[in-house]
């Protein structure tokens, strides 16, 4: 009887077996490109007509594993739609699943106030927490051959790849009127894509820039107060723009000797050590963890940083010390603190995070 059992359970195994690797042996054979009929409109006030071609090509190309170097990471994988293009964990994991060294950054509202006219090619707002860089078009490059994010060593490889996936052939000729690849053309598409992520369809926006004061609940008014004046959140954040500034980069005291040098690293000066650069607070209750090293897991962790947490490390902003030169401790009461987080959830654009048009495009069957 023992036997039978023993003969059965083989055979029930070498079926499983056969059955994964017969998936594992197409594994394309289930996924599909889904674009509308219609190209959608990523940005109608630019004076380059192939402007929305261009970006659909880089929602592809955002969405496509195949830029990293084994097929296993894409652009899309560090930046969520549903998490305001942000990461829930502390490090995402890269090519080979070591993990990156800083959390990844929302990469929302790239163009700051600039709503009408996509800017890539020009300096703008310093880009990643510690502002090596300020050309949007520049950026794509340095997640594609970082050694832990996506491995391509020799970006001229890539095209030569990507030329090799037959999807990609109208979408090229759609954008530049032929089907080559190169480096430019993927850095110029991919750029013109996250430019267009935008937003500023939130709550916050119902209340503050449309006036509309039933948008917010008397407790999240009470937080916006707080935020814009007892704890004077916005000098720092300025919820009231979407753009910054070199000057944005600030020692929040989050350690007394810093294992990061942030802006320092960029810089070579010593006195921006342990500065990075502050983050938009859009889509904020949805991007935890948080800091650039993903340390919080809450916003109320975040708050009790503020509240009796901050270190008084050797650049921290003069604006988190108190008059004796010493880390200012806020010591902010449970109902301010709910009614901050109340506020920042007001933050939250749901309609971006909902577009079919930012959403990834390769589907299951």
């Amino acid at each position: 009887m023992k036997k039978i059992i023993a003969i059965g359970s083989l055979v029930v195994l070498m079926v499983i077996v056969y059955s994964c690797k017969k998936n594992a042996d197409k594994p394309n054979a289930q996924v599909y490109l889904d674009l509308p009929a219609t190209t959608d409109v990523y940005s109608a006030f630019t004076t380059d007509p192939s402007y929305n071609q261009k970006a659909t090509l880089g929602r592809v190309l955002f969405y496509d594993s195949h830029l990293s170097v084994n097929n296993a990471v894409a652009c899309g994988s560090c930046h969520k739609q549903a998490l305001g293009f942000a990461d829930n964990v502390s490090f995402s994991t890269g090519f080979e699943g070591q993990l990156t060294k800083r959390n990844s950054k929302s990469i929302v509202n790239l163009n700051g106030d600039n709503f009408s006219q996509p800017n890539i090619t020009q300096p703008g707002s310093p880009l990643f927490w510690d502002g090596r860089e300020e050309i949007v078009k520049d950026l794509i490059a340095r997640p594609i051959t970082n050694h832990v994010e996506m491995g391509i060593e020799d970006t001229n490889v890539l095209p030569g790849k990507l030329a090799g996936l037959n999807y990609y052939n109208q979408l090229l000729y759609n954008a530049y009127g032929d089907s080559s690849f190169s480096m430019d053309r993927i850095a110029e598409c991919v750029s013109s894509f996250i430019v267009s992520i935008q937003s500023s369809n939130t709550r916050f926006d119902q209340y503050a820039a449309q006036g509309n004061t039933s948008a917010f609940t008397a407790q999240e008014v009470m937080g916006y107060n707080l935020f814009t004046t007892k704890y004077n959140c916005e000098n720092c954040h300025h919820v009231f723009q979407n753009s910054y500034t070199v000057d944005d980069f600030k020692d929040i005291g989050l350690d007394v000797n810093y294992t990061d040098l942030g802006r320092g690293a960029v810089s070579g000066v010593s006195s921006d050590n342990g500065k990075f650069r502050v983050p938009s607070l859009r889509n904020v209750a949805l991007s935890a963890p948080y800091m650039h090293d993903g340390r919080y897991k809450t916003l109320g962790d975040v708050i009790d940083h503020y509240s009796h947490g901050i270190q008084k490390s050797a650049n921290l902003d003069v604006q988190l010390q108190d008059s004796t030169g010493h880390a200012m401790q806020m010591n902010i009461p449970d109902g301010d603190k709910q009614a901050l987080i109340a506020f920042l959830n007001t933050m939250t654009d749901y309609q971006l995070i909902s577009d079919p048009k930012f959403s990834n495009p390769f589907k299951v069957k």
